[in-house]
């Protein structure tokens, strides 16, 4: 066995984060494509996910790590997940799913592929991927890293980021980069809110 796993971090703090509820990814989208995970889908409609980031990589098909990952998480993060290797292979399932609702979860973001879909989408934990996949990883327990700097595409994630993903995709910023975005980004979300409800009374009124 050979794991490497370091303490969970806590980079952003509460206020912080709780500012970010009500924040599109495509808000975020307005000022920057730092931090966006080109490629990586939501795995249902009507999704939501902020949190914050517990960091695993898997080397497929040993998903044993990701047990580790599970133990080490608190309610609210969200483990993102770099697939190293062989992105068909589905490192994360129904059984993981649901270990992660217990443990109180946010979300999960899977730079390769994950499977028992169906039960996915029913149970509702938000989760993000690249594709899935019949194909599975098992617990050989060789290797695995929790709480180290990932690299999902060509973006870096370390653990203590700061999540934020719906339908239109996931963004990953660091606390000192979700901070300075976060004045412009309120306002952008006051004028949109005044534009649409200007745009929807304008509707309303033609349509009648």
């Amino acid at each position: 066995m050979s794991y490497e796993i370091a303490d969970r971090q806590q980079r952003v703090s509460p206020k912080l984060l709780d500012a970010y509820r009500s924040i599109p990814s495509s808000t975020v989208g307005h000022f920057s494509d730092l931090g966006f995970l080109r490629g990586i889908k939501p795995l249902f409609n009507d999704i939501r996910m902020l949190g914050n980031v517990v960091t695993v990589k898997v080397f497929p098909p040993d998903g044993s790590v990701l047990r580790e990952a599970l133990l080490l998480s608190q309610p609210g993060d969200v483990l993102v997940i770099e697939c190293v290797g062989d992105h068909e292979c589905g490192c994360w399932g129904e059984l993981r799913t649901l270990a992660g609702l217990i443990k109180g979860l946010a979300g999960v973001v899977v730079s390769g592929a994950v499977t028992d879909v169906s039960a996915l989408r029913r149970h509702g934990l938000p989760v993000f991927c690249r594709e899935v996949s019949a194909y599975t990883t098992r617990g050989v327990g060789a290797q695995g890293e929790v709480n180290q700097p990932i690299r999902i595409g060509e973006v870096q994630v370390r653990p203590g980021d700061l999540a934020v993903g719906d339908d239109d995709g996931v963004y990953i910023l660091d606390a000192l980069r979700a901070a300075e975005l976060l004045p412009e980004l309120l306002a952008k979300e006051v004028t949109d809110q005044r534009r649409r409800s200007e745009f929807l009374h304008r509707l309303e009124a033609r349509l009648n």
